[in-house]
């Protein structure tokens, strides 16, 4: 297959122009909120202002626990005023993040410019799912959905690709300096592509359970919003499962990403080599992101083969201590990315009140929390175990989601036939 077709807005069904708008607005917003010049480097930006180990980990603390705390938040505000605005918002943080960095490179501004970008972080989860979603169903397109998002995931991976290769030259040529204002120009376009996406809210949807009077509700204030969402995820299961599918499928995988280079280091691989064993790894996450539009068409039963699959590809592939090993784990990188996709995309379908972008959000804080319970059990038991021996373990949460997946879809059809 073309891959140039594969990233053609236009081509899936090719008859709807307002949906390919929007397909379109979502790829450059992605691509350009990943092409940061800074990503590879802000490390060596600490290190190099004088900061010490203990205090570069202090500042990535303070940038996870701000996502975490405002995660839900803006999600509510998110459906309470406007999910563009916020889209449009969330890099203007982020570049003003950077930028302090440049201007004043010390702890404390640092800090503040992870708090910053944390918040813009937390500003856009959440809404951009929800003002997607309801984009596309407005104009007969919600089945495209997992194909546009898989799509946009796959865009920002290539961003990121692509910053990490133009921020040598670029540093090479003008230092921090030129690197930092890179990254402050990209979160700026951004922001300008988040103002392109359409947002159509004359009025809000029905709360969850009223009945869908559309249009005859008022404006709804912060609160009232939350406790929908609330309700809405605690009353139906069907959300509330895809709820924790979406957030532990991610959660897991997204957390072992930050220690793929070692695991790769780990093959014994001249260093040379080990920023190409990270390239097939995301490959194969790219290609997981493209296929998404397949994907949407799996069933319970295939969603659950399918983690079981790319549980046991990690496993066997981490294990292995070779670099063919890699091939393994970029295949199940690929199944979770598009898994992750699929999860989502069931999410939103299943979402019928008002307040979308607050259980997504939901969604993103059980994420988030499944990261850090991951970050502690990799630590904990690195001092036992290799990269190899820990990757495997945590494989193993991947077939238990298939078993739930599996046992839920039983539990289903006997309530029906029952």
């Amino acid at each position: 297959m073309n891959p140039a077709k594969l990233l053609n807005p236009r081509d899936p069904g090719a008859a709807n122009p307002r949906a390919a708008r929007v397909a379109a607005a979502l790829y450059a917003y992605c691509a350009l909120d990943e092409l940061v010049l800074l990503y590879p480097l802000y490390a060596l930006l600490f290190a190099d202002s004088g900061l010490s180990v203990a205090q570069i980990a202090s500042l990535f603390a303070i940038w996870s626990v701000t996502g975490l705390l405002l995660e839900v938040p803006s999600g509510v505000w998110a459906d309470a005023v406007s999910r563009r605005l916020l889209l449009v918002l969330g890099p203007l943080l982020t570049a003003a993040g950077f930028a302090l960095w440049l201007l004043f490179p010390s702890y404390p501004a640092f800090a503040l410019g992870f708090v910053l970008w944390g918040a813009g972080g937390a500003l856009q989860s959440g809404a951009l799912e929800a003002l997607v979603y309801e984009e596309l169903d407005r104009v007969g397109a919600a089945d495209r959905y997992a194909r546009v998002m898989g799509r946009a995931r796959a865009a920002g991976i290539v961003a990121v690709a692509v910053a990490t290769a133009a921020a040598i030259p670029v540093y090479a040529a003008g230092g921090f300096a030129w690197v930092g204002a890179a990254s402050v120009a990209a979160c700026l376009l951004c922001s300008l592509a988040a103002a392109a996406l359409p947002e159509h809210r004359g009025g809000p949807a029905a709360p969850y359970g009223s009945g869908g009077d559309d249009g005859a509700e008022e404006e709804r204030g912060y609160l009232a919003t939350l406790r929908d969402g609330l309700r809405e995820v605690r009353r139906d299961r069907s959300v509330r499962g895809a709820v924790l599918l979406s957030a532990l499928v991610y959660g897991v995988w997204g957390a072992l990403d930050e220690f793929v280079p070692l695991l790769a280091a780990d093959t014994e691989v001249p260093t040379s080599m080990v920023p190409v064993l990270i390239l097939v790894i995301w490959c194969g996450v790219t290609v997981g992101g493209l296929l998404a539009g397949a994907g949407e068409r799996l069933t319970d039963r295939g969603l659950a083969a399918l983690l079981a699959a790319g549980g046991a590809a990690m496993a066997a592939g981490a294990v292995s201590g070779s670099p063919l090993g890699i091939l393994g784990v970029a295949a199940a990188f690929g199944a979770f990315q598009l898994a992750t996709v699929v999860a989502d995309a069931r999410l939103q379908a299943r979402i019928t009140g008002s307040s979308r972008a607050t259980v997504t959000s939901l969604a993103g804080l059980g994420t988030e929390l499944t990261t850090l319970a991951v970050y502690a059990g990799y630590g904990a038991a690195s001092a036992a175990a290799g990269h190899g021996m820990l990757f495997a373990v945590f494989a193993l949460a991947y077939p238990l989601m298939a078993v739930v997946l599996a046992r839920g879809r039983r539990a289903r059809r006997a309530a029906r036939t029952g």
